[in-house]
């Protein structure tokens, strides 16, 4: 996975979600967090699922994405593998939230 640079720039935090999970549907947290360039467009994103009860590795970490290193990356259950249909911040908001399905009943 190659990474790639970005030029530094200043970037405003947006979107800054904590969302507890109820024990009964699952437990955990849910966090989701995004930063908007100068144009308002989002040119850094954090989303996970942590739950320590269902995985212990990746500081509880179950399922995210995000682009922290220069790549579009997802995270499951410690193994990381690059996004490589990658559009935007919005339709992967969607996968993953789709993809929470899985733990969050």
């Amino acid at each position: 996975m190659a990474k790639k640079s970005r030029p530094s720039q200043t970037l405003v935090k947006v979107v800054n979600d904590l969302f507890p999970v109820k024990e009964k549907r699952g437990g955990g947290l849910i966090k989701i967090e995004a930063w908007e360039d100068a144009s308002g467009k989002v040119a850094r994103y954090s989303m996970a699922y942590i739950n320590p009860l269902l995985f212990a590795g990746d500081n509880g970490r179950v399922l995210g994405y995000d682009n922290a290193h220069g790549y579009h990356h997802r995270h499951y259950k410690g193994t990381v593998s690059m996004v490589e249909d990658f559009s935007n911040y919005e339709n992967m908001l969607d996968r993953f939230q789709q993809e929470l399905k899985e733990f969050i009943k």
